[in-house]
């Protein structure tokens, strides 16, 4: 998937996310897509198939409402997270 695709599946997943819990601020996820993908997928080193990897990196989000964009690459990169 190219970066453009991707950055789209991370704002339609956040807004849905936001919609469907009726909480949370869909703005936060919306703008910070693309950077929030080139971040995870370019710069960050994690493992989907080993979460508990003790030298991967941490990305910490301090808007809490924002939260959905966390959620959206977690499960976009592999992590089993329901989306639900």
């Amino acid at each position: 998937m190219d970066r453009k695709h991707l950055a789209n599946a991370i704002r339609a997943l956040s807004m849905d996310g936001v919609q469907q819990a009726n909480s949370g601020h869909p703005g936060a996820p919306m703008g910070m897509a693309d950077i929030a993908e080139v971040l995870w997928r370019s710069h960050l080193n994690h493992n989907p198939a080993n979460p508990e990897w003790a030298d991967r990196d941490r990305f910490v989000l301090s808007n809490g409402h924002g939260s959905m964009l966390i959620y959206s690459l977690l499960h976009l990169s592999g992590y089993e997270l329901s989306i639900d």
